[in-house]
Order: C-alpha cells, then structure tokens, then sequence
C-alpha cells in the first residue's frame, strides 16, 4: 500500500449518511482490515482511513459553528452512532446555502425531527463557500443533499468547478448522468461521479438481482413493485411528492436496466412510500415480482428488508470518494461510466451487476500516473 497519501474531502450536507460516512473513516481507522463488511479495501493505494475531511456546510443552526465531530450526531439526525470520530473535531461547519434544499413536509414537522434553519442574512454566498474549498486544500467533494434539491445541488456542483474540486453526487438530482453537467466537468479538467448511491445491500440492489434471477432463468416477470418507509429526514423530506420525480426515475430505471425487457409503465412502481417517526435512520423495503414459469404456472415473489440506511450509503460514499481522487490523480475529467455503474442507481451508463463490477475493478487495476 503506498503510505502518506491523503483524500481531503468536503461534505456539502451534514445528515445522516455524512455521520455514518465520517464515523466510518474513524472505524477504519482503528480498525483497519478488521472493519466490518468494508467494501473495496484499497483503491489503487487509497484506504478509507486515507479520506480527511477538511471542510463541511449546512444549514441547520444546530450544525452550522459546531465542530464536524459533534454536528453529525446533532438532530434531527438519527443513525446509529458506531464511532466518536473526534478526531474530526477540528473542522468546523460553515453555513451553507438553503434554497431548495428544505421542503414543506419537513417545515411543518417539530425540529426534532426536520431542520431548524439557519437565517438568510446567514446562509453561505458562492463566493464565500469557493474560498473555504479552496483555503481547505480539498480535492473531492461529495454532497448529500435531500432528494428533490435541485437547485442546491446544481449550485454546489458550480461552487465545486470554481474551486477546482472533483464532485460526488450522492442524490437522485442527476449531475454525472446529465450530459451538459458532464461537459461542464469535462471542460474544467475534473471528474464527476453519481448519481444516486445504491445501498451496500439495498432495495433497489435486492429488486436488481431478484429481476436478474428471473432473467437468469428465462422466467417471465409480469409485473413489480418495491415500496419503502422509514423514520429519517430523508423520507421525511419525500412526503412532499412533487420532490419525488428524479428519485422515482432513479430507482425505477436502475430496475428496468436489470430486466430482459422494460415493464410497461403500468405494471412497476418504486419508491418511497411513507414516513415513519419511530423507524429513525431504520428503513423496511416491500419488493414483490409476480411472473410466469414454464406452461404459464405463476410465480410469486415477496421479499421484506429492514435495514439501518445510512451505513448503507455510507460505505458506497467511502469507494466513490476513493474513486474520485483516482480520477482526478488521472486527468480523467467529466462523468467516470466505470467508475459509477456499480456504486449508483442512475449512472451515466447503466450495466448489468456483474459487468458494473467488472469494470470498476479493471478502472481500479490502471495504473496511476503521478
């Protein structure tokens, strides 16, 4: 492993998966190879432990001030808590900006369960937000913004290209899979990487290979669903329907990429589905398939996950920072297709599973030129 290498990285959203995410690098970091369940160990040189963040912003009065360590575990975040992470004490969180990034499902909830903003005469300017990036040093920066904020996650990529930083989109706001984003990245020589995390052992993962096995066995599959709930800021925020379009498209195409042939719109539904306080950062998953065996017989499905989701994204977050940094150790600049089929829901290319990981190790294997 080649020693002394370090990823400074900034965090555009300090909710539940950033906690999980800078918890993680702590756990990495005692325990090295003994962490649990750590996908991808060593990217090309690049450890999870490799990643220190450097710079944070938000826009909850709770986390804006605070030292990095203490604003991930500040409500209305609700994750488990596996690491203190003190070590990224030292960071301090600057306010960001608001804009579209707080919908009216979560204004209407009690603070301790949705935002508690900060004032506008106090929200972060593009000038002032390019100058801490730049005056941090970062060179990856990874936002996760709540679903439906499109304007602020179009506004933080721009601040990312100003400041010359590679940029991870966490979120179903498409930047790496939109064309013209893309083309922005590519023009100003760094990579961009998204859109949409699948989880390490998700719904939409689960939905994906269940459509694969149907297909694997030449079985047709008539029609689907995958419902979800949970009790975090982020199914909270998905109450507001309308901040649902990309999310539904996200998780609905990265199905119908698995499948022999496209369901009619009609016969696949996925999606958040509802919000439940008491569930916390606990997300339960309804998947059903109902298709045909051979002579027509029918064939059933039902699967129910109930999983923690923030460690979920997290560790998917710790590979694509890693990735990130690779790219841009490469001069490999706009959307990265072998770096994201893998790790996203909507990347710029979709890809079978199987191929998805393929070519993510083959772009791990090239050789850095540094």
């Amino acid at each position: 492993m080649k020693s002394g290498r370090v990823i400074k990285t900034a965090i555009f959203g300090v909710g539940n998966v950033a906690s999980a995410l800078v918890q993680g690098v702590g756990h990495c970091r005692k325990l090295g190879d003994q962490a649990i369940s750590l996908l991808l160990p060593d990217i090309d040189g690049y450890r999870p432990e490799h990643i220190e963040f450097v710079a944070a912003f938000d826009i909850d009065r709770r986390k804006v001030g605070q030292p990095l360590s203490e604003a991930i575990l500040a409500p209305p975040n609700c994750t488990r808590i596996f690491d203190e992470a003190k070590e990224f004490s030292g960071v301090i969180v600057s306010p960001g900006r608001i804009l579209d990034g707080i919908s009216e499902s979560i204004r209407i909830e009690p603070p301790a369960h949705s935002f508690l903003p900060i004032g506008a005469s106090e929200e972060g300017t593009r000038a002032s937000i390019v100058e801490t990036l730049r005056a941090s040093g970062a060179k990856v920066a990874i936002s996760f913004m709540p679903v439906g904020s499109q304007q602020a996650v179009e506004f933080y990529a721009a601040c990312a290209i100003e400041a010359g930083v590679a940029f991870v989109n966490a979120i179903p706001c498409l930047i790496a899979s939109n064309p013209e984003w893309s083309a922005r990245f590519a023009a100003a020589g760094l990579p961009v990487l998204g859109d949409d995390f699948k989880g390490q052992v998700g719904a939409t993962i689960l939905h994906r290979t269940l459509v694969d096995l149907f297909k694997l066995r030449e079985t047709e599959v008539d029609r689907s669903y995958q419902l979800n709930v949970g009790g975090n800021t982020d199914f909270l925020n998905m109450l507001t329907e309308e901040r649902l379009v990309t999310k539904r498209l996200s998780k609905t195409e990265s199905v119908q990429a698995a499948a022999s042939k496209r369901f009619a719109d009609r016969n696949i539904r996925v999606g958040p589905s509802d919000y439940v306080p008491w569930l916390n950062d606990r997300k339960v998953a309804f998947v059903r398939l109902e298709g045909q065996l051979f002579g027509g017989a029918p064939i059933n499905i039902e699967v129910r996950l109930d999983v923690e989701d923030s460690p979920n994204a997290a560790v998917m977050a710790l590979a694509a920072i890693r990735l990130a940094r690779v790219a841009l150790d490469r001069s490999v600049s706009g959307a990265v297709p072998d770096a994201c089929a893998f790790l996203f829901k909507h990347p710029p290319k979709q890809m079978q599973d199987a191929e998805a990981r393929n070519r993510l190790i083959a772009f791990i294997g090239k050789p850095t030129e540094i």
